[in-house]
């Protein structure tokens, strides 16, 4: 993470919001209007009414290259649908909390104003994340070049739920084990304290180029998360003989099914996901904030 210095212009700013939350529409209220006085282009996706706020409507899909910053106003999973779409233009993501845990987005709505002042002062930090890709590979076809991203993870797991799903792991086409399990986690250092976490995998700290493989309630006590480096690629091949079927999902939000004999490959995005967040951000106080995870300074005496 690295702080800015003075003198970064953001001088168009989108807004991506959740829907249909009347706690969104009061914080997108008080939001434009102080974007507005000062003296900033704002635009906003186009899922809500921009007549309703003074400003400029634009596409959610051309909303990164439009501008300078996106101002992110919601929950985690919508600052995911948001990077998703807008990450591969470098635009940074500011994020406003609206949701439960708020573990991404890190600005609450009362604290907007000064936030604003340090960020357009340049007073702010600056981080990078990395992103994953997968691109599915059905059974005797080529692999797909487009690819879906994720920023948390991407899950395979059997759509039978009463069944378990037999597959095998690769990484560069070397083969590393085979698999019965409900599925497996393919987890970024960002989705390492999410779905991940709850099925045993390592708390990875996000400046880390690495991936953790966790496999969701093996059928083998001996079959345990792995930690490899991102650069490496990774393929999930569902196995012939699944019943059933499979799924494959990214950040819990975009799914695809997948038939015995396909397999999912996954590897490091091309870009990364940016961030902004605001004086005195600490990742270890919003784990031990957020997640409870391990305890605060204690003073000791003699």
């Amino acid at each position: 993470m690295d702080s800015a210095s003075m003198g970064t212009t953001f001088s168009t700013i989108g807004i991506f919001a959740k829907h249909n939350d009347e706690g969104v529409t009061r914080t997108l209220h008080a939001l434009t209007a102080d974007l507005l006085g000062r003296g900033k282009r704002v635009l906003i996706d186009d899922s809500h009414s921009a007549a309703d706020y003074g400003v400029i409507a634009c596409p959610r899909s051309e909303l990164g290259a439009a501008s300078d910053m996106v101002v992110v106003v919601g929950g985690d999973g919508t600052l995911l649908d948001a990077g998703r779409a807008v990450a591969a233009h470098g635009v940074p993501l500011l994020g406003i909390n609206l949701g439960r845990l708020g573990f991404m987005v890190d600005v609450l709505p009362d604290d907007m104003k000064t936030t604003f002042d340090d960020v357009f002062a340049g007073n702010y930090i600056a981080e990078a994340r990395l992103m994953i890709t997968a691109r599915l590979k059905p059974a005797g076809d080529d692999l797909d070049t487009e690819g879906v991203l994720a920023i948390n993870e991407c899950v395979v797991r059997n759509q039978a739920f009463a069944r378990v799903l037999d597959f095998d792991t690769y990484m560069n086409g070397d083969f590393i084990s085979h698999h019965r399990a409900d599925g497996m986690v393919i987890a970024t250092p960002t989705g390492s304290t999410a779905y991940a976490l709850s099925g045993g995998g390592p708390v990875m700290h996000p400046g880390m180029n690495a991936l953790a493989l966790v496999p969701i309630c093996p059928h083998t006590l001996s079959d345990r998360p792995l930690i490899v480096d991102a650069h490496h690629e990774i393929e999930i091949h569902v196995a012939h003989t699944i019943e059933g079927g499979a799924l494959y999902t990214s950040d819990g939000q975009v799914s695809q099914g997948l038939a015995a004999g396909d397999s999912v490959v996954v590897a490091r995005a091309p870009y990364d996901l940016h961030l902004i967040h605001p004086p005195g951000y600490d990742y270890f106080n919003i784990l031990r904030n957020k997640l409870h995870w391990g305890r605060g300074q204690q003073a000791t005496g003699v």
